[in-house]
């Protein structure tokens, strides 16, 4: 029991250190090289229907696509925070780094390491049940705390999932909306 505390300590640690230094420099897109919006002369690409694919009702991404910015709203704040949730359990570096890139930095000015590597070491310090249960984990948005409009609190309470996670396994965090889109930053 002991050694998971100390785990639970050590990935929480590492957690908010990294959340607390992973800024907008973090993220890998330059917005000032995102191409143009087409032209009205310009033909639409339409998506190719195929016969076999199901229906599939899907959340809309808090990722932008295009030059189109993310929601500045607390429901889009929300679905960042479970892409990040949900990347977490899945051991996606790429995504964890890039919604948690303010907060890397940070850290890493602080001495921790980049992004890549601290979160490879929080990825073995989290069990595979803890793993599991992030990648369907949802937030309860009645928990959330709206600070301002570009600044909203996740707090670890508002996580829901098969597993229970505490301040010392996973933390609580702070995002903001930067450069059109929900970035940790704390």
């Amino acid at each position: 029991m002991k050694a998971r505390a100390v785990v639970s300590v050590a990935v929480s640690a590492c957690v908010a250190l990294l959340a607390c230094a992973c800024g907008p420099e973090g993220s890998k897109e330059d917005p000032a090289a995102k191409p143009s919006q087409p032209s009205a002369s310009t033909p639409a690409k339409t998506p190719s229907a195929t016969p076999s694919a199901p229906d599939r009702t899907e959340k809309p991404s808090a990722t932008p696509t295009g030059d189109q910015p993310a929601p500045r709203t607390k429901e889009g704040a929300i679905q960042r925070y479970e892409q990040y949730l949900h990347a977490l359990g899945r051991e996606d570096i790429d995504t964890v780094c890039d919604v948690a890139g303010p907060a890397a930095k940070k850290a890493e000015d602080q001495g921790l390491g980049p992004c890549t590597s601290t979160y490879a070491t929080v990825f073995q310090m989290v069990s595979p049940a803890q793993k599991k249960a992030l990648q369907t984990a949802t937030v309860d948005p009645q928990r959330v705390a709206v600070r301002t409009p570009d600044k909203i609190e996740m707090p670890v309470e508002s996580v829901r999932s098969s597993a229970t996670f505490s301040e010392s396994d996973l933390g609580s965090y702070t995002l903001e909306y930067l450069k059109n889109d929900w970035y940790i930053t704390d």
